[in-house]
């Protein structure tokens, strides 16, 4: 009895290549917008609205991250 394996690799083209890199590229962007739009809002409020929300200025930084990234 004989068995056959075959193994393909898939071979992007330079587009291709040149394509995922420019969507992470602009997926990166977008996620910066967020962490810096979230950071300066939440650096504007004053310290009575920020405890509103039950947050600190020290968690400013954390929660602007966790907005843009999901960590």
């Amino acid at each position: 009895m004989a068995y056959m394996n075959s193994t393909r690799s898939a071979h992007l083209s330079f587009y291709d290549r040149f394509a995922a890199l420019a969507a992470a590229a602009k997926d990166m962007i977008a996620r910066r917008r967020v962490f810096n739009q979230t950071l300066f809002e939440l650096s504007h409020l004053s310290d009575r609205d920020l405890s509103d929300l039950g947050l600190s200025r020290a968690n400013i930084t954390e929660v602007a991250r966790e907005a843009a990234y999901k960590v």
